[in-house]
């Protein structure tokens, strides 16, 4: 049975290669579900090792790995787009194209495809079946649906699943695996468009139209009291307006205006809430001034939450392979030597989350006084592929290790 030291200098080995492919990947930065250049890279990367990759959805792939003893299915999660971000971290292998790998999904595909080679090698004493799953458009909140729609969790069905998200610009050691405790970790996400529609007119009589652009201004402060008076003190949101658009010309006031936002909640019905008042807060601002504004949820997830047993696992598990490299997220702030270490944002596994037991890893890759002082969506934003070689150990282990105590189960 393979050992963890084992396992550790074997996935060492793969440095070179999972660090080539990330540089490739991230060279050839694409977005949504338009992923041509992507999938061919990993789809090549797969077939070298003599595994299959079969399509799922628009544009993922699933690869299945054991079978061969009888068992549980546990299924490891890659997202693989990008953002569209001008790229001005400075690396080598910096995206061309206006896109931009900010958010680490590179990382993240090329740590499962280490995975995927290791697994390959100790296919025999996988003890049931484990599925890769190579997801797009995570940045838009659509991939991980569209495959569930399309069976990733069928065919075999699936027990648990597990992913992993690498993190840059924290106070955290690179390379340091943080186990999500029980319960919410992410906060669901919605994006919504507010269109509002006035009635051109000439500058200099403002009079003769109604005015969009004054209804946006209002509805953006109006937006603002949903946090300070209808919120309690218990509940937590962040609801961003992150552009507004309208008019070309500084002496004419425009027939419309476009204001697009996101919203972040913790729990279901904080949410459904708040997509409520955003809908009546908007139109009857909007009415107060005359015009009209009709509000538009464009894409979205619920929030991610991490099975208790499963967590438990994965702190015995990568304590054992990791020892103080694995920190349950209780102890978050001691490991970042005494620093506050928060954030709102979402993760669209969060609808794995909510159909099988799964659990969300994150992976410290750059610290802000090593060089990595940019977070996750900046322009700027590097990450240390030191790490690159536990992340893949770090997939192989938890998988195998799951599998083998739920053996016969």
């Amino acid at each position: 049975m393979l050992n963890k030291d084992q396992l550790m200098q074997q996935a060492a080995a793969l440095a070179p290669e999972m660090v080539a492919v990330r540089r490739e990947l991230h060279a050839h930065a694409e977005t949504g579900f338009d992923l041509h250049d992507t999938l061919a890279i990993v789809k090549g990367k797969l077939e070298e090792m003599g595994l299959t990759p079969v399509p799922c959805g628009k544009a993922g792939f699933v690869v299945l790995l054991g079978g061969k003893h009888p068992g549980k299915t546990i299924l490891l999660r890659a997202d693989m787009d990008a953002l569209p971000i001008e790229e001005a971290s400075g690396e080598a292998f910096s995206c061309p194209n206006g896109r931009m790998h900010a958010c680490g999904h590179d990382m993240h595909t090329a740590m499962l495809l280490g995975a995927a080679r290791l697994l390959k090698a100790h296919e025999d004493e996988i003890q049931g079946t484990v599925k890769l799953m190579f997801q797009p458009a995570e940045e838009i909140f659509c991939g991980s649906q569209d495959m569930i729609d399309a069976g990733v969790l069928k065919n075999p069905d699936v027990d648990a699943a597990v992913m992993m998200h690498v993190m840059a610009g924290m106070p955290i050691p690179s390379g340091c695996v943080l186990i999500m405790a029980p319960g919410v970790s992410a906060a669901a996400a919605d994006v919504f468009t507010i269109n509002i529609q006035g009635k051109g007119c000439h500058g200099s009589s403002p009079q003769s139209g109604v005015d969009p652009l004054n209804a946006a201004a209002h509805i953006l402060l109006a937006l603002q009291e949903l946090n300070a008076r209808e919120l309690g003190t218990s509940d937590s949101a962040a609801l961003t307006i992150g552009s507004m658009n309208g008019g070309t010309a500084a002496n004419v006031i425009p027939d419309s205006a476009v204001m697009r936002g996101s919203l972040r909640t913790f729990d279901e019905e904080t949410r459904a809430f708040l997509k409520q008042r955003i809908r009546e807060v908007s139109e009857g601002t909007a009415a107060v001034f005359r015009a009209k504004a009709e509000v538009t949820f464009d894409s979205g997830c619920p929030s991610l939450y991490n099975d208790p047993a499963l967590s438990a696992d994965a702190e015995k598990y990568l304590g054992q392979l990791l020892g103080r490299g694995a920190i349950p997220v209780a102890q978050m702030q001691s490991a970042a030597g005494g620093k506050k270490v928060s954030g709102g944002g979402s993760e669209d596994f969060a609808a794995v989350s909510r159909q099988v037991p799964s659990l969300m890893l994150g992976l410290a890759a750059g610290e802000p006084d090593k060089g990595y002082a940019f977070p996750q969506h900046h322009p700027k934003v590097r990450f240390d592929e030191s790490v690159l070689p536990i992340g893949a150990a770090v997939h192989t282990w938890m998988a195998l290790s799951w599998l083998a105590d739920h053996a016969g189960q």
